[in-house]
């Protein structure tokens, strides 16, 4: 998944959490409505937390728990499915951890079930391609009182009865995945084809040169998927493919860094290929840009900003007037070039920070013959 994804997103978590009076920091001498948000949500609030600065042994499962020594993390799903008579839908699962304060005992007055330094959000997104829509929402809630959290054995994220959970235990964990909304349901079974993929430097991920300014990062980049789908209160068999992305950080991007565009690219060979592309301020890719090729044995290799050329083709403008890139070629240096394209163009997620996010086909640039199916998230765009 995209790195600091929601650095944007994570600011209005924060701003949730003053509203469910969450802990201050301590000693900090502010209440919660004097504290002011700016100094949080300018980023620069990571004393007492860990940062990634170096690579770490990542172990599974336990790894796919929770990091609280860490200012923000995320589990983050796209699929795209397809019913036996062929009607496609895509979907997004991603749940947010972000800490207001670095681990350590509450104050105590305010140790009881209610107390915590953890808020959660989580988003879901179902896209139905034949009728060219998309639904998503969102929820918030705080960390305690068993409203949301994560475990790492048995793996489980949950918030409220919204979950992903370990049906088989093992590395190679069998996974279930639970959403019910009042606009449509997910019931998907998730069991990796491949092994875990170590994205950056075996698992860190540099975002700018700033030591510190990186997440860990790995991938499950090819998630047999089958179960149900409900959508207008009609149940659907779906199978296909899944994509999860996992990172946590205290701070990965640099000031000078305004978003990104993240490919999650399942190809048709079997191989598979993610690349996110860092946009500077003054509009240019920033050269710490990267993504990694998987192979259809599973082997992979890093890609640079410099093993690949990206290029806008076509942009959607939204009712608001924002105007996304949602067709591309994506070249290969040393290889082929695709046009990556939008199933439909309207796949914004209208939540508290809006940004677009959907499922795309992959073509061949020159034969225009269909090489792959994928997802997409372009933010930062204003």
């Amino acid at each position: 998944m995209p790195f600091s994804r929601h650095r944007s997103a994570a600011l209005v978590l924060l701003a949730a959490a003053f509203a469910l009076g969450c802990e201050p920091p301590p000693g900090s001498g502010e209440s919660r409505a004097e504290s002011g948000l700016s100094d949080r949500l300018g980023g620069d609030d990571i004393e007492g937390f860990a940062r990634a600065v170096q690579p770490r042994t990542l172990v599974f499962p336990a790894d796919h728990g929770p990091h609280p020594d860490y200012r923000n993390e995320w589990w983050y799903l796209t699929g795209n499915l397809e019913t036996a008579g062929g009607r496609r839908f895509g979907y997004q699962v991603t749940f947010f951890r972000v800490a207001l304060a670095p681990p350590g005992p509450l104050s105590q007055e305010r140790r009881s079930a209610w107390a915590t330094r953890q808020v959660w959000m989580t988003h879901v997104a179902l896209s139905d391609a034949a009728n060219r829509r998309h639904q998503e929402q969102e929820r918030f809630a705080r960390g305690a009182a068993g409203l949301a959290g994560a475990e790492a054995e048995p793996f489980r994220v949950w918030l409220e009865d919204w979950q992903l959970g370990a049906v088989a235990a093992g590395p190679q964990q069998v996974w279930q995945l639970r959403i019910d909304t009042a606009d449509f349901d997910l019931d998907l079974e998730l069991e990796p084809a491949k092994p875990i993929v170590l994205q950056g430097d075996a698992g860190l991920s540099q975002k700018s040169a700033e030591p510190g300014n990186a997440s860990y990062y790995y991938s499950m980049t090819r998630l047999k998927t089958s179960g149900l789908i409900q959508v207008g209160g009609e149940p659907l068999e779906v199978g296909g493919l899944s994509w999860l992305d996992r990172e946590w950080s205290t701070r990965a991007l640099g000031p000078d860094q305004a978003g990104w565009d993240w490919f999650a690219l399942q190809l048709g060979d079997g191989s598979d290929l993610m690349y996110y592309r860092l946009r500077r301020t003054d509009g240019q890719a920033d050269p710490h840009s990267a993504g990694t090729l998987v192979d259809p044995n599973g082997a992979y290799r890093r890609l640079s900003a410099a093993d690949l050329a990206l290029q806008p083709l076509r942009w959607w403008r939204s009712p608001e007037g924002v105007g996304y890139p949602v067709a591309w070629e994506l070249k290969l240096i040393e290889g082929p070039a695709y046009r990556v394209e939008a199933v439909f163009d309207d796949q914004r997620m209208d939540t508290s920070v809006a940004y677009w996010e959907g499922m795309v086909d992959v073509f061949d640039a020159e034969t225009g013959a269909q090489r792959g199916r994928g997802y997409l998230e372009l933010a930062g765009y204003e």
